[in-house]
């Protein structure tokens, strides 16, 4: 059975760091295109980052772009989503995706595993 535990959720001021870890079970990360999205209250879910297991590359959103970086530990099973710089507008519940597959994967539809999410709250 998959699962993704995502943790490293909090409150933070503007300009602050917060590192999210995604633990996987029942998957090698390896093998797998990761990704995290976000939702914020009232919004849909939108895409931040994604991992290609193959090459290791990365895609970013535009907004978080140049202040979020996405890493893979193989050893540990575990994807990391370091936040710096952040800002109020992060504020959401952000989740870790997995899917089968080759390549960089932005489309919230193309990821068939999900975790249960853990909340960032950035203050002013």
């Amino acid at each position: 059975q998959v699962q993704l535990v995502e943790s490293g959720g909090g409150l933070v001021q503007a300009g602050g760091s917060l590192r999210l870890s995604c633990a996987a079970s029942g998957l090698t990360v390896s093998r797998y295109a990761l990704g995290w999205f976000r939702q914020a209250p009232g919004k849909e879910r939108e895409f931040v980052a994604a991992i290609s297991w193959t090459t290791g590359s990365t895609a970013y959103a535009d907004s978080v772009k140049g202040r979020f970086t996405m890493s893979r530990d193989n050893a540990k099973n575990t994807v990391y989503l370091q936040m710096n710089s952040l800002k109020p507008e992060d504020t959401a519940v952000y989740y870790c995706a997995a899917v089968y597959g080759m390549g960089t994967f932005v489309r919230e539809h193309a990821y068939h595993y999900w975790g249960q999410g853990t909340q960032v709250t950035v203050s002013s």
